[in-house]
């Protein structure tokens, strides 16, 4: 269903209905289409998932956000890994009627085998990273110094993967040794390494715009060729914890520019996290897209914060 209104003139999509292509997957917030043998339509709608149940409304604009913001890192960081990205317009593969679906949600990119392991990057301590080193003092098998505090930013990045989870389940963080036992040591290795480059490259930059990168997921895959490829989304307010440089306080926890303002609103309910949701309130909607779309404004507009 889909439609559009409000002054941005933002399209609203729950979920994309393409007749002209061969519908793939449908995750929890993103579609792929099958462009012949070695493209996809990736389609990004704003669903929107929390503690992995994809809640019944809508949040305006952020597929279109949420797109146009991985497009900028995926560009901006494409010296240090080639990425999926393809340049064909996406609305020149479907039909006439479908562009509607696809105009500033979507882009064309190449088929990769996936590899089924996230690659988390923490900075700081938060979210289950704390409470598992408040309870082991380490995080995904990695020790760190004792006495650290929530939020409290790490010595050194560090390098904690998760293996992916089908849609409604949660991934399981593991340890290094594990992801080598699964994908072989030359290319987790090459994943780390790439990995903690992304996120140092996008920690330096997000800096200058007032922003820390608390912390941030990436995902790879092969071509036929047996190169890796950054893939999916990067460096979104759904993959990563975005914090106001000038609210962090260590030893709380400091507002985030992501779902975190529904997360909290939904914990506050009599709801035990299984489907269906409870629905969300109009403000609670508004204020979660006005955090998307601030994070978008302050990381790619063209001037840096004074």
């Amino acid at each position: 269903m889909e439609n559009s209104k409000g002054p941005m003139m933002l399209s609203t999509l729950y979920e994309s209905s393409l007749h002209s292509l061969p519908l793939l997957s449908r995750g929890k917030v993103r579609e792929n289409y099958a462009l012949g043998d070695d493209l996809l339509l990736m389609i990004t709608s704003d669903r929107l998932s929390a503690f992995d149940v994809v809640l019944r409304e809508p949040i305006p604009g952020k597929g279109q956000i949420l797109n146009q913001m991985a497009n900028f890192w995926f560009q901006r960081l494409a010296h240090l890994v080639p990425n999926h990205l393809t340049g064909i317009a996406p609305q020149t593969v479907v039909a006439s009627d479908e562009i509607a679906q696809v105009e500033g949600r979507a882009v064309v990119v190449k088929r990769l085998q996936p590899i089924l392991i996230e690659a988390v990057v923490r900075g700081y301590l938060a979210g289950n990273g704390w409470k598992e080193y408040q309870a082991t003092g380490a995080v995904s098998g990695v020790i760190l110094p004792a006495g650290l505090r929530n939020a409290e930013k790490l010595p050194e990045p560090i390098f904690t993967p998760a293996a992916k989870a089908d849609v409604g389940e949660h991934d399981e963080n593991i340890s290094f040794a594990d992801m080598t036992q699964r994908i072989g040591a030359p290319l987790a290795e090459q994943i780390r390494r790439i990995s903690l480059a992304l996120y140092q490259a996008a920690s330096d930059y997000a800096l200058t715009r007032g922003i820390i990168i608390a912390d941030t997921k990436f995902e790879f895959g092969l071509d036929a060729q047996g190169t890796l490829h950054l893939m999916d989304e990067i460096l979104t307010p759904d993959s990563s914890r975005f914090w106001l440089v000038d609210t962090y306080q260590v030893g709380s926890n400091p507002p985030s520019f992501d779902k975190q303002f529904a997360r909290d609103w939904l914990e506050a309910q009599p709801w035990n996290k299984v489907a269906p949701a409870p629905n969300l309130p109009s403000y609670v909607i508004e204020q979660t897209a006005q955090k998307y779309r601030e994070a978008l404004d302050r990381l790619t507009r063209k001037h840096p914060l004074s």
